[in-house]
């Protein structure tokens, strides 16, 4: 399989679904299993994550309310932010330190620092690696976790039994100071299908296994993200 598909989607997937939410696949034969979500926020807007176009999005996003904006937390994920945005006619939303995306996007840019607006999300932004910057948004409220780059369900994220992965080049180290202490009862991924049960386990035991894991995710997923990394860069 392609680690991305760059061409047009013709449909979706539905992958995620809860009262307050829903998740989607425009490309899922990609390797990377690149997934946005529509999530409503505390204010009754919709909060569109990294998303993905494809037709029927709209609808599917607006089954929960208005869009109130589009919201990039990966400094790799502009994806199709900008169109999105200038179609329901509303700002892009980036945390204060993030690079590179406000000039792919294509639409007016709002920068925001530890909340993100109305929505009853905490930003919180860090520097996985050099050049890499990443921001995951949780709400204590109902402990839903977002998280784009650094944990994932894709198969490239996972060896043997893990329920969930953390990205390869941060395994020998795992991001504890992001992850740590947070007790979310679902988490969301920009790369797969999230996880509604134990998922306050799953993340713990993600982030316990991830230095042994390493070997083994080496040499099973190394050179699909060392692709990944690079069709990200070109994004």
């Amino acid at each position: 399989m392609p680690t991305y598909v760059r061409d047009a989607a013709a449909d979706f997937e539905e992958i995620d679904r809860w009262r307050d939410g829903r998740g989607w696949m425009a490309h899922p034969e990609e390797d990377a299993r690149r997934a946005g979500h529509a999530i409503r926020g505390d204010d009754g807007g919709v909060w569109l994550f990294d998303p993905l176009d494809a037709p029927g999005v709209d609808e599917l996003a607006t089954e929960l309310g208005d869009v109130a904006g589009v919201v990039v937390l990966s400094n790799y994920h502009a994806r199709d932010a900008g169109r999105i945005a200038r179609r329901h006619d509303v700002p892009v939303y980036l945390p204060a330190s993030m690079t590179r995306v406000g000039e792919r996007v294509a639409a007016p840019v709002e920068r925001c620092a530890a909340t993100l607006g109305d929505s009853g999300f905490r930003v919180r932004t860090r520097t996985p690696l050099p050049g890499w910057r990443e921001a995951v948004a949780y709400r204590p409220a109902d402990g839903t976790l977002y998280v784009p780059d650094l944990l994932g369900t894709a198969p490239v994220y996972r060896v043997g039994d893990e329920r969930l992965g953390v990205y390869l080049l941060r395994r020998p180290v795992p991001p504890r100071d992001l992850l740590g202490g947070l007790e979310p009862e679902r988490l969301l991924f920009g790369h797969g299908r999230g996880v509604f049960e134990d998922a306050a386990d799953a993340l713990s035991g993600a982030l316990d296994r991830a230095r042994t894991g390493f070997p083994r995710a080496l040499l099973t997923s190394g050179p699909t993200q060392i692709r990944a990394l690079v069709g990200a860069i070109r994004e």
